[in-house]
């Protein structure tokens, strides 16, 4: 592979449990820039985007938890991944909570006519204002990036959806709100819960999605949030959710869609050091960047 640009972004704005925008940092003490650099011509870390330390606000009318500064910083993703893939580099961004996912979809939707989307996740981040039960965005942006949710997130980058129903598929989902099944239903979203990855395997799991995927996208961005893991693997998420996809099985999952060639743009999302056992978590994530990334042991 020629060229790769990590964008850190160190956001903690679209939920409540602090210490995931120290996510960036963990994975690169993880040595992400070291495991990485062996695998491409060129890599640039572009630091992180910079978020500060905004005050918390509810928005009155949808009860939204910061909103306006979600909406605000994921436009600066937006455009800062838009660069890095007009100019020709892969574009790895670290979270951050996973309501950085709008931007990162907003930046990179705009380079493809069909981009696919695989949704790796104990969670279907489906949910609306209407929907939600807490009010937190990290549990919106597929739905937002579907051009379902609050204008001024569906809105981010200027143009709407980012992403059709039917190029998405949801990896390892176990923990879905009752507005998201209906959604999923409606609209048609495939998605593998962990019966499906049990009863399967997970080496159908990928067989089956890369086939679904590689015939109708003309690419496709692999949004990785670690709670899909198994808290055993990975304990340093905000919401943790027992009997997730095992070490292995993900290795697999990763080696899968390097060999497919299909993935054009990456983010892995809620590391959380506070929560984590001696940076535990970030390492997954890296080691899975390594396979991912084509990574081999022979």
């Amino acid at each position: 592979m020629k060229s790769i640009s990590i964008i850190g972004m160190p956001m903690d704005l679209g939920q409540m449990r602090r210490g995931v925008d120290m996510g960036p940092s963990a994975i690169r003490y993880a040595g992400v820039y070291e495991r990485l650099k062996e695998l491409f011509d060129e890599i640039h870390d572009l630091g992180d985007i910079p978020i500060g330390r905004p005050e918390v606000k509810i928005d009155e009318k949808s009860n939204l938890r910061n909103l306006e500064l979600v909406a605000e910083k994921n436009l600066a993703l937006a455009e800062k991944v838009d660069e890095v893939v007009e100019s020709g580099s892969f574009p790895l961004v670290l979270g951050g909570d996973h309501s950085i996912a709008i931007g990162t979809l907003a930046g990179v939707s705009k380079h493809y006519k069909n981009l696919g989307v695989i949704w790796y996740d104990a969670h279907g981040d489906l949910n609306t204002a209407e929907t939600s039960p807490s009010g937190n965005i990290h549990g919106m942006p597929l739905a937002v990036s579907l051009g379902i949710g609050h204008p001024l997130l569906t809105e981010v980058g200027g143009f709407q959806p980012k992403v059709k129903p039917e190029h998405i598929v949801i990896i390892g989902a176990r923990s879905l709100d009752e507005g998201e099944k209906e959604l999923i239903k409606e609209k048609g979203i495939k998605v593998y819960t962990m019966h499906e990855i049990d009863r399967l395997g997970m080496t159908k799991v990928m067989e089956e999605t890369i086939a679904y995927l590689k015939g109708k996208t003309d690419g496709v961005h692999l949004s990785l949030d670690l709670d899909g893991i198994d808290p055993n693997d990975a304990p340093g998420v905000g919401t943790p959710v027992i009997g997730g996809i095992s070490y292995r099985e993900s290795h697999l999952a990763m080696e899968m869609l390097a060999e497919s060639q299909m993935i054009t743009s990456a983010e892995f999302v809620e590391v959380n050091p506070i929560l984590d056992e001696k940076n535990k978590t970030a390492s997954v994530a890296v080691a899975l960047m390594g396979s991912l990334f084509g990574e081999k042991l022979l």
